[in-house]
């Protein structure tokens, strides 16, 4: 009987486990899935990443969006990420050179300029060449970055040469300057003068088909979340990612 306790005691317990009315739950790991994307994604990226939260449980997306020029000198001075997202293919070409891509970076959207204005367009711009006119205070992104380099080319085509009050970092900041009246007119994407047109106007030109940017992607060498970023390459290139781009203003690839 001394033997047999042992396994008596033991067959109890698996009949009291199986008995048991306790709920049994899976835990779900927790990841973070961090993106650098162009300033003029904020608004397109912000929905499609709480998409794809909603379809990967546990996962949650960490944007950063600044001009490209700024977010391809950190990931080649080191900084971590698992996608990097450029407004235009100079600066992905460059974190290529850099060797911070792990494989071939592909074409999502295109964008092209427009001018934002302030609402009624009280300076009533018309077209680029109003923008050289005298009085009237104008900004412009910086030549490193992609609306920048954009507003160049626009420039030298066209023949139009503007002197900008201010060159900024990124085209949000153009439209800042606008929005808050500090300038009369910024040279934006059309994207983002959509996005905000509860508090500018769009002046749509035609020199802007001239310089029309390439949007590419690519998945982060060493990128700590490699098969999420994968996925979220994947979901931007797919249906429902063009969807919501094309809905934003951009351009099919």
């Amino acid at each position: 009987m001394r033997k047999l306790a042992p396994v008596l005691a033991a067959l109890a317990l698996a009949a009291t486990a199986c008995g048991s009315d306790a709920p049994v739950t899976a835990t779900v790991e927790s990841r973070t899935l961090t993106v650098f994307a162009a300033a003029s994604l904020t608004e397109s990226f912000g929905v499609l990443g709480k998409r794809f939260e909603a379809q990967n449980s546990g996962v949650t997306v960490k944007f950063s969006f600044e001009g490209s020029s700024a977010l391809v000198q950190k990931l080649t001075q080191g900084a971590k990420a698992d996608v990097f997202a450029s407004a235009d293919q100079a600066n992905m070409d460059k974190a290529a050179k850099g060797g911070v891509l792990d494989g071939q970076p592909s074409v999502f959207a295109t964008n092209r300029l427009a001018i934002a204005v302030g609402k009624g367009n009280p300076q009533g711009v018309k077209g680029l060449a109003d923008l050289a006119k005298d009085g009237l205070t104008v900004v412009v992104c910086a030549p490193q970055v992609p609306c920048g380099s954009a507003a160049k080319k626009v420039q030298q085509t066209s023949g139009v040469a503007l002197k900008p009050s201010s060159e900024e970092q990124d085209v949000k900041s153009v439209l800042a300057k606008v929005r808050s009246g500090d300038a009369d007119a910024g040279l934006v994407y059309v994207t983002d003068a959509t996005s905000a047109s509860a508090n500018v106007d769009k002046v749509d030109f035609p020199e802007a088909a001239g310089a029309v940017n390439d949007y590419p992607i690519a998945v982060v060498k060493d990128a700590p979340q490699a098969q999420l970023a994968g996925l979220f390459r994947d979901f931007v290139l797919g249906a429902e990612g063009k969807a919501e781009l094309a809905k934003a203003g951009f351009g099919a690839p």
